[in-house]
């Protein structure tokens, strides 16, 4: 991470949290990708140390910790494995809304048990026909008196399965034009009569990951869960996808030097024709090529991360870092299989479980279709 926002705290708290993972995460990490959800016994745990939500102010029960405590955090969970990444998500994505577009009454009743991992928080906006067009959700919220009545279906919620509260996108207008300013976000607890949760979904990768598809038939949620104000919606969204695609190119960049490590040393101690596969030329040249492409992407992060701590608008930028990276995770992932040749395909070699949990870095958070559409867009095209 950039050095111009790294201090001796940073560098005591990350290695802290490095030894809370070897302790709490790292021997269990298996078993939690067959289970297919992180326990909340680690959420707890993690909260009792001050790792969840760092950045909530002290009456909340928080440290008011800088964005660099959300990298170290983003950064070290991407060593022990892609599967732990809902803890991110709840640090990083779903309760800043909370924190910034929340009132007072909300931020009491929820930050306090965000920060102890009593909440588990997920954000609801992918449906089955609704993707990257946020503006194109179909789920509604109708004021009935007090409350919303809420209707529709969300799919592929990280953190889903588990969540304790979910801001849901939806549509409070839906004769709003254009649609977009009729969308708004609302907070919904589990136990909501009418809120239903799907099983887990099977997903090719980040198993550990709990991901399910959540149900709204005539949900009933009391009107003053609505989050800041009714048709605000997208562009709080807006606001705060730049934050979120900056954790995600963080923890492309982690990958990428993890994969390279644990390719670099298979290669000096695999032999073949008599000699370290590492001596090969080619194999010289592929480490070389991705070490390359890494440190450029690095370097590229470190910035992004300075700008975004001195609140600059970069959302090209992120989208360019976005896209780049989570592509480039997945050409190293494959290169450095091939290194692995045979035992490179088998579940007991970590790289075979990387290759898998990267492919789905070009697709959540906007394709990276859609970050070159928002480059080419914000470049006058």
């Amino acid at each position: 991470m950039s050095k111009v926002i790294l201090k001796e705290e940073h560098a005591i708290f990350r290695k802290a949290f490095r030894q809370f993972l070897q302790q709490h995460a790292a021997p269990y990490f298996e078993q939690w990708e067959q289970e297919k959800q992180v326990p909340r016994s680690f959420w707890l745990e993690a909260g009792k140390q001050g790792f969840l939500c760092p950045w909530a102010e002290e009456k909340y029960g928080g440290s008011e910790a800088d964005f660099g405590y959300s990298v170290i955090i983003s950064e070290e969970m991407a060593v022990i494995g892609a599967g732990i990444g809902g803890i991110g998500l709840h640090n990083d994505v779903v309760m800043p809304y909370i924190q910034e577009f929340g009132n007072e009454q909300q931020k009491q009743r929820w930050l306090p048990k965000a920060v102890t991992g009593e909440i588990i928080s997920a954000i609801a906006m992918t449906e089955p026909g609704a993707g990257s067009d946020l503006a194109g959700v179909k789920t509604t919220a109708i004021k009935d008196g007090d409350n919303y009545i809420i209707n529709g279906e969300k799919t592929f919620i990280t953190n889903g399965y588990t969540a304790d509260l979910v801001i849901v996108v939806c549509v409070t207008d839906p004769h709003a034009q254009p649609i977009h300013k009729g969308i708004s976000l609302i907070a919904v607890e589990a136990g909501t009569p009418g809120f239903t949760k799907g099983k887990k979904l099977r997903k090719v990768g980040q198993h550990a990951n709990d991901t399910s598809e959540l149900i709204f038939d005539n949900a009933v949620v009391p009107a003053e869960n609505l989050i800041g104000q009714e048709g605000m919606g997208f562009y709080y969204l807006m606001k705060k996808l730049q934050q979120e695609r900056l954790v995600l190119a963080i923890g492309a960049v982690a990958d990428l030097k993890r994969m390279l490590d644990i390719t670099i040393d298979y290669v000096k101690q695999r032999t073949a024709f008599g000699k370290p596969i590492s001596k090969f030329q080619n194999t010289q040249f592929k480490i070389a090529e991705m070490a390359t492409k890494i440190k450029i992407g690095e370097t590229f992060v470190n910035r992004l991360v300075a700008d975004h701590v001195e609140g600059k608008d970069i959302v090209t930028e992120v989208s360019m870092a976005k896209w780049w990276l989570t592509d480039l995770a997945q050409q190293v992932a494959v290169d450095c299989m091939q290194l692995h040749g045979g035992y490179g395909y088998m579940e007991e070699y970590e790289i075979a479980r990387r290759y898998r949990d990267v492919a789905v870095g070009s697709i959540y958070a906007g394709t990276n279709e859609i970050m070159k559409q928002i480059i080419a867009k914000n470049m006058g095209l």
